[in-house]
């Protein structure tokens, strides 16, 4: 069982009906016309954790750690990931574990990352040189 969800979820369930009973009750609602639904606020990015982040890289590095390693199939040189912002790794282990990019190795691992745990690689690998 993984410690960071289930102390979340303890800490939503005793502090929101705090925070509820310290809230004003809304105001009545006027019926607003007939419209297509706004659509829902995109949900927020997870905020890395950078010591989980330094746990998950070990297997990382098996590839990515090597200066001048390259894979034996296919034969081409596989990128330093050390160093790049957060953005656009977070971006690149999302993109192949949705498919729009394609390694077979690399849609491997990525599928095995939640959300949060690719936050928390791109927070670590940011920082290494």
């Amino acid at each position: 069982m993984r410690p960071q969800p289930l102390a979340a979820c303890l800490a939503l369930a005793v502090l929101l009906p705090l925070g509820a009973a310290a809230q004003p009750a809304p105001a009545p609602a006027t019926p607003a016309p007939a419209t297509a639904p706004a659509a829902a606020p995109a949900p927020a990015a997870p905020t890395g954790n950078f010591d989980n982040g330094r746990v998950l890289a070990y297997t990382c590095q098996g590839c990515h750690g090597i200066t001048g390693y390259k894979n034996a199939y296919p034969s081409y040189r596989v990128p330093k990931i050390g160093g790049q912002t957060q953005q656009y790794l977070a971006q690149a282990l999302t993109e192949y574990r949705q498919g729009k990019r394609r390694h077979p190795t690399m849609q491997a691992q990525s599928m095995s990352f939640s959300e949060q745990e690719i936050a928390d690689l791109s927070v670590y690998l940011s920082t290494v040189k």
